[in-house]
């Protein structure tokens, strides 16, 4: 079993392979005196997992090393906003620290917006490795077709599982994994998010194929 896994490790491009080890480190990185530890084993755990069955994933549907990089990125957007469980990225921190300005200020923005941003990349970066894998099985614009479908289908099953999240878990674990900040229309703003970028993905795709 474990000379099948390591052979299926050496099967992938190197790149991807990289990519893969990157994301592990950035995962525990992520985790060094990690400010949540009650939410962090929520926040990367489906991360870790899709990491140790990335291998025989990509063998059983190989992706462009363009479409895996498009994952990782995205992953990594999560994983560093797992850290802060969203709601407490410190990005206004950083802009100060910078600039001497931040970014909430500048924008009028009254709650921290990661978690829009992440949303935003969710629909941007998954819309390209969605339709590859589509493409196996239609034509190419059908298959981008596909991939806005399946975005949208895919944020609102996560949003249903936040809701579900909600119902089960204790009150502050629900509140701080969610990062709804109070806004009640959190999970509809999350979605067009989602479909705005995935928007903006899909057009630059068929830019760039003419």
């Amino acid at each position: 079993m474990i000379s099948g896994a390591v052979a299926m490790w050496k099967a992938l491009p190197q790149a991807q392979r990289r990519m893969i080890a990157l994301l592990l480190a950035a995962i525990g990185l992520a985790n060094i005196a990690q400010p949540f530890p009650d939410l962090a084993p929520l926040q990367h755990g489906p991360t870790i997992a899709l990491i140790l069955a990335a291998p025989w994933l990509l063998r059983r549907w190989p992706l462009s090393n363009s479409a895996v990089g498009c994952i990782w990125l995205f992953l990594l957007l999560h994983t560093l906003g797992a850290r802060w469980i969203y709601s407490y990225v410190p990005y206004d921190d950083w802009a100060r620290a910078v600039s001497g300005h931040d970014i909430s200020s500048l924008m009028g923005a009254t709650r921290n917006g990661y978690d829009r941003l992440v949303h935003f990349a969710f629909g941007a970066l998954l819309t390209l490795p969605v339709a590859e894998g589509a493409r196996r099985h239609m034509p190419w614009r059908w298959s981008l077709t596909f991939a806005f479908a399946a975005i949208g289908l895919g944020s609102a099953l996560y949003e249903i599982f936040e809701w579900l999240l909600t119902m089960i878990a204790a009150g502050d674990t629900a509140d701080y994994y969610n990062g709804q900040q109070g806004d009640m229309w959190d999970a509809q703003k999350d979605m067009a998010m989602a479909q705005i970028g995935a928007t903006l993905a899909i057009i630059a795709l068929l830019r760039r194929r003419g």
